[in-house]
């Protein structure tokens, strides 16, 4: 009988113990697995013939913009040098001062390699700020900045590969608010490849295969504030495509691309609430009336984000709390093409998606092209396909480029 009631007591003091590490799991329902970064503006396309196309650059023909997409292109340029200057207005259905210029200029060196060079500038247009109606409204710009150099290297007579440094600067601190207010800044660096084959004759038409890959902007985070903000990731990009030129004669050609696009940067993970409860009943659940003797907030699924940018690279393919479906929701795809007429006039089409969860950009791009003796221009206009209204929906784009030394270098 002693043992009896000793191994009931041990029994009834184990359920117990077992009683109070019961926890309950309440996901919260306004949790949002969208990626953000800091500097999100690197993502918006600059010029008018990539966005034309569906916001792709990585894997088209070589032209002066390409430092923003796949610097290691300029080594297969035809013309010894080009500057560029594109204007894109954002926002432009609310206001009419917030835009995004840039500045390119490139130079190919010899044979084998070539030089680059970048700034880009984000207005955000003026802020007024008003104490009360009785005070003098005080006017801010906020803005920000990048500007970067870039030189890319032929490996090969179909090969070429480039690296690019770029400095980047985030003025958004009201200084008239905050005496103390400084610009976030940080640096980062592209690392790019292009392949570009030789002409080859098929049965009604001569053909040219491209493809290019780039990681954009790695480097570290970008800290707004001292205080107890967390710095923000940089929008590190893995951009893939290639395309394939149809040469139908000497005066015709369409160019079709694809293009791949992922951020390296960690995905939230999915929080709830945990509760640690007595389970009286011991079935497991929270029951009404049951004590609750704590509650926190935890991960259920995911991993935390709170690393740093190189390790945020790696664990941004395997980290999405759906598992591998997410992690394929979370490229981007796009389709574009391209039609020139003697290189003089050129129309485009593009198709860009996203999915729905991740941001829900979709959109058709339509553009043209007219070259004068070396000067370029460019137009684009965006449609929106998504539920979500883009910034750029309805907006008209502008590029405009001088090239020098026009076929100094003969590619085929």
């Amino acid at each position: 009988m002693r043992y009896f009631i000793i191994i009931f007591t041990l029994f009834s003091f184990t359920s117990e113990l077992k009683s109070q590490t019961e926890t309950h799991v309440v996901p919260n329902p306004s949790d949002s697995r969208v990626i953000t970064t800091g500097v999100p503006f690197l993502l918006i396309a600059s010029d008018a013939r990539a966005a034309a196309m569906g916001d792709m650059g990585v894997a088209t023909s070589v032209d002066t913009y390409s430092q923003h997409w796949n610097p290691s292109k300029y080594a297969f340029s035809e013309s010894k040098s080009g500057f560029g200057i594109s204007y894109t207005p954002y926002l432009s259905k609310l206001v009419n001062d917030i835009s995004l210029g840039s500045i390119t200029y490139f130079n190919r060196l010899d044979d084998r390699s070539a030089f680059a060079a970048s700034f880009k500038y984000f207005s955000l247009g003026e802020i007024e700020l008003l104490q009360d109606e009785f005070s003098q409204a005080l006017i801010t710009k906020p803005n920000e900045l990048t500007m970067d150099v870039s030189y890319s290297l032929r490996l090969a007579e179909q090969f070429s590969m480039g690296v690019s440094l770029r400095y980047l600067r985030s003025d958004l601190k009201i200084q008239q608010v905050d005496q103390d207010a400084t610009a976030a800044s940080s640096y980062a660096v592209d690392i790019s490849g292009y392949y570009q084959g030789e002409e080859k004759v098929y049965s009604d038409f001569t053909g040219r295969w491209r493809a290019g890959f780039i990681i954009q902007n790695l480097g570290p985070k970008i800290k707004y504030d001292e205080s107890s903000v967390k710095p923000s990731f940089l929008p590190t990009m893995l951009r893939v495509g290639g395309g394939f030129d149809f040469i139908l004669d000497q005066y015709n050609k369409v160019s079709v691309t694809a293009e791949f696009s992922k951020l390296l940067v960690p995905t939230p993970p999915l929080y709830g609430t945990f509760y640690d409860y007595i389970d009286d009943n011991a079935n497991g659940v929270l029951d009404e009336g049951e004590e609750i003797t704590n509650d926190y907030v935890g991960i259920i699924s995911g991993k935390p984000t709170d690393v740093d940018f190189l390790a945020g690279v790696f664990q941004s393919f395997s980290d999405a709390p759906g598992g591998f479906s997410e992690e394929l929701r979370e490229f981007t795809w796009s389709l574009g093409a391209e039609y020139t007429y003697e290189d003089s006039f050129a129309l485009r089409a593009g198709f860009f998606n996203e999915s729905e969860d991740k941001g829900a950009r979709k959109f058709l791009a339509l553009g043209a092209g007219f070259k004068f003796t070396g000067t370029n221009i460019d137009l684009s206009y965006l449609f929106s396909a998504s539920k979500v209204p883009s910034p750029l929906e309805n907006t008209l784009r502008f590029s405009l480029t001088f090239n020098f030394g026009a076929n100094e270098y003969y590619e085929y």
